[in-house]
């Protein structure tokens, strides 16, 4: 809490030296204890929401810049909020300084922080227990984090449970990696009851069952799935939100859509607009608006595929709309239509969504609610995240959903929006073509649920 104490202190300074004497009806002692409150609340809410208290979970960059986008968020809001309280725009120059030591304070709390948690708690020495050649990506993944994880040996589960646990007692975690149902529940009752550390790749049913209500009309635990997507109200609270959004994000939006529309029409003369057909709640079809960042007749010869790195049919215009997420930008009118809302499963074209099927046969759990704009695969993955663990995202989302849920992704879509890896096309060994051959040569990568 020491970095939120020391944003809080300074523009408590910067208020009473700057500002609470010469608004036009100054505060008494508590009402400029309330402005400094706020501003407190505002900025935790938001650092939290935004990930940049986590030290030694996030890298440390990504808890500097989780953290200067809230401290930049917050301290326009507060702008903002003083002139109103001022009546008139009053001098930006304090919370300008403010938030450039804001930024000092929190790039030298950020490698300081990083520094001293690597060495209060030096990386998890880990042993993988490996179900199937799908967690050779899990393991490229936790490389890139070497400063917490350090996964020193991997076993086969073929190689025998009493073997492996008892290499499970030379270890400070494990990590179980699509291991069948029956092994890893033993495994998991084994790490239990020696207080080992476990990691675990959930699969569909697990999934489901982190949704479940518990029931205490028995004296046998019971849990509820009750697999109907989201409720009514829940539903006409969303629609509401939808409404909302939209309109004020087209209000917004406007004058860069015009200028959008502009430099496609004067690039190549075609059409600007994009329509493409794309699947929604219950599987419905309906038409979802884009700005057209392709050459005219892109799948005239290759048919339906996913953007790759490096596309050569992507316009020089459309490189950068989709850097900057502008092609998105029609889908408002698809949200304020009702074809699609703010938040949900990314709307899949129904020809991929048929080629996943035949090897993901739960595909189509994601469509128990609308598809939408961002979502909770959206911000926690990547364009180029597989489609198995998309799913999985996707499922977590419908299984807790909650309005506050909606509002928190949609808050986090405007950090995601600035990481460029989260626009990065698939690799050309990620086409569906080639990721459907891989599935049917590994068929232990999607097991039975």
């Amino acid at each position: 809490m020491l970095i939120w104490g020391l944003l809080t202190g300074s523009f408590a300074l910067v208020w009473y030296r700057y500002y609470s004497g010469v608004i036009q009806l100054p505060f008494f002692r508590r009402g400029n204890w309330m402005v400094v409150g706020v501003y407190g609340a505002l900025s935790f809410c938001i650092t939290k929401l935004y990930g940049g208290y986590r030290i030694g979970y996030l890298k440390r960059g990504d808890v500097i810049f989780s953290s200067v986008m809230s401290t930049l968020f917050v301290n326009v809001i507060t702008y903002c909020q003083i002139s109103l309280i001022g009546r008139r725009f009053m001098n930006p120059m304090p919370v300008v300084w403010m938030t450039a030591a804001h930024i000092l304070f929190i790039c030298t709390w950020g490698v300081l922080g990083h520094k001293f948690y690597q060495y209060i708690y030096p990386p998890h020495r880990m042993l993988l227990i490996s179900g199937s050649q799908y967690s050779q990506s899990l393991i490229e993944k936790i490389s890139t984090r070497s400063e917490k994880y350090q996964i020193c040996e991997i076993v086969d589960i073929k190689e025998g449970m009493e073997r492996i646990c008892s290499r499970i007692l030379d270890y400070e975690a494990v990590v179980i990696s699509d291991v069948k149902a029956e092994y890893r529940n033993k495994l998991l009752k084994f790490c239990f009851l020696h207080s080992v550390r476990t990691y675990v790749t959930p699969k569909i049913s697990d999934t489901i069952i982190r949704g479940a209500d518990s029931i205490h009309l028995f004296d046998t635990p019971l849990l509820l799935c009750r697999n109907m997507g989201i409720t009514a109200e829940q539903r006409l609270a969303k629609r509401m939100l939808d409404i909302v959004v939209s309109a004020a994000a087209l209000l917004i939006a406007s004058p860069f859509m015009a200028l959008t529309a502009l430099a496609i029409k004067l690039y190549d003369g075609g059409p600007v607009i994009y329509k493409q057909k794309r699947l929604t709640l219950d599987g419905k079809v309906f038409e979802i608006y884009k700005f057209r960042s392709m050459v005219v007749d892109a799948e005239k010869e290759t048919g339906a595929r996913l953007a790759q790195e490096h596309d050569s049919r992507i316009t020089p215009v459309g490189r950068i709309i989709r850097k900057i997420r502008f092609d998105e930008l029609p889908q408002l009118f698809n949200i304020f239509r009702g074809d699609m809302s703010v938040v949900g499963p990314r709307p899949e074209r129904p020809e991929i969504a048929q080629e996943y099927r035949e090897t993901m046969p739960e595909f189509d759990f994601r469509l128990k609610v609308k598809a939408g704009l961002t979502g909770y695969a959206q911000v926690m993955g990547k364009y180029n995240t597989t489609p198995y663990d998309k799913l999985k995202l996707d499922l977590m989302y419908i299984e807790n959903y909650s309005i506050l849920l909606d509002i928190k992704l949609i808050l986090m879509t405007i950090k995601v929006l600035l990481i460029p890896s989260s626009t990065e096309g698939v690799g050309k060994d990620q086409t569906t073509a080639q990721a459907k051959y891989m599935q049917k040569k590994n068929p232990q990568q999607h097991p039975p649920k």
